[in-house]
């Protein structure tokens, strides 16, 4: 069986990257593209945004005929527009699977609720590399014990509107079960003027932003007279994007519920 994906935010760079790859992917192909009411790529032909030519998918800005027409549609939008998604993949049934970053505790328990009634994945990041980076800072940080520090640091392009990353929150959340505490309640995400000396326990965030980085992370543990850094950076968009579109093809086979990368690379 072929499964059928469309992008919301199709127009988007990471859209056009999205659309890219499912048309290039055995046991998938292309259904749809949904853009905000309004936009300017509204009625044009995808194959020609995409730039292979056309291929007769309009670009839509109707969610209820986009999802009519699909299997699954992968998200990488705003907290908004998923949020309002959710509501629609959930009631008819579709697969959803969000990158989209940005969103908040609430909403997060309004998308595992969803999933009571379809397949939804989500995380931080669709880089095979930077989950398998999140397990190992989840081992690191149980075996190393509070005395060693835990900073993350990430950098992204200037563009980039929401801060810390999905990517560092997703690190960050690795380290605090990795420790069995609440990263809510022991997350740091600034510091300025005298702060007073680091507490104990303590995940610090920094973030940095500038030029065209498409993704650094850094996790540091940092102990008495030693340091540990695990690194990940993504050099091009192209990662993401087959990262999501073997996660839709691996929620295809699932049952309705709420699942990350972890569970399609069988890391717990």
């Amino acid at each position: 069986m072929t499964l059928k994906i469309a992008i919301a935010g199709a127009a988007g760079r990471m859209g056009r990257e999205l659309a890219r790859i499912v048309n290039e992917t055995k046991g998938c192909s292309l259904s749809g593209g949904l853009e905000a009411p309004g936009s300017s790529h509204v009625g044009a032909d995808y194959g020609e945004l995409m730039g292979i030519g056309k291929n007769g998918i309009i670009i839509s800005d109707k969610p209820e005929i986009v999802l009519a027409a699909c299997d699954a549609i992968i998200d990488f939008t705003i907290a908004p527009a998923t949020m309002a998604l959710v509501k629609l993949t959930s009631a008819m049934k579709k697969i959803h699977v969000i990158g989209t970053t940005g969103i908040s505790a609430d909403e997060d328990s309004e998308i595992k609720a969803a999933a009571a009634n379809t397949v939804i994945m989500k995380t931080g990041n669709y880089s095979l590399g930077v989950n398998l980076l999140a397990a190992l800072v989840k081992k690191a940080a149980a075996a190393l014990g509070e005395e060693f520090d835990i900073e993350i640091l990430e950098m992204h392009h200037r563009n980039k509107v929401d801060a810390p990353s999905g990517t560092a929150y997703l690190l960050g959340k690795a380290a605090a079960d990795g420790r069995a505490i609440s990263l809510k309640d022991k997350s740091v995400r600034s510091r300025d003027g005298i702060t007073g000396a680091r507490n104990s326990g303590d995940i610090g965030f920094a973030t940095l932003r500038g030029g065209s980085v498409v993704g650094d992370h850094t996790v540091i543990f940092a102990g008495g007279g030693e340091r540990l850094e695990l690194r990940h950076v993504a050099e091009n968009r192209e990662l993401f994007a087959r990262g999501a579109v073997r996660a839709a093809l691996w929620c295809g086979t699932q049952k309705p519920g709420f699942y990350n990368m972890f569970d399609v690379l069988g890391l717990e």
